[in-house]
């Protein structure tokens, strides 16, 4: 881990720190309800630390992110994507074709 990454898991250390202090004090002073809001809120920055740790290691492995999983209707877009034939075909929105498309279909007359 680099020093912004440490510096910033210290951070969340001292700020989880700050909270837990907060809910025993409020604990033993205050309303119980403000007392298990900070100690609810003082979870969250452990949680930010396993993310950069996780971070860290996924760096280090070299593997990256991964790619997510195309859904089926990701997959259904790009292929009516991939099935559009011609620019005319998208600017009038399915009824025209261009000159030269294969996919061309002779206007009628009638109304």
């Amino acid at each position: 881990m680099n020093r912004s990454g440490r510096l910033l898991c210290a951070l969340y250390l001292v700020t989880t720190g700050g909270l837990a202090a907060t809910a025993v004090l409020d604990l033993a002073h205050g309303p119980l309800w403000v007392a298990f809001l900070f100690a609810a809120a003082s979870v969250v920055p452990v949680i930010a630390v396993v993310r950069e740790t996780l971070i860290r290691d996924l760096l280090a492995a070299g593997s990256g992110p991964r790619r997510p999983v195309r859904s089926a209707a990701d997959q259904f877009v790009r292929e009516e994507l991939y099935a559009a034939c011609c620019e005319r075909w998208w600017t009038s929105l399915g009824t025209d074709h261009d000159d030269g498309c294969p996919h061309r279909i002779p206007r009628s007359s009638a109304a």
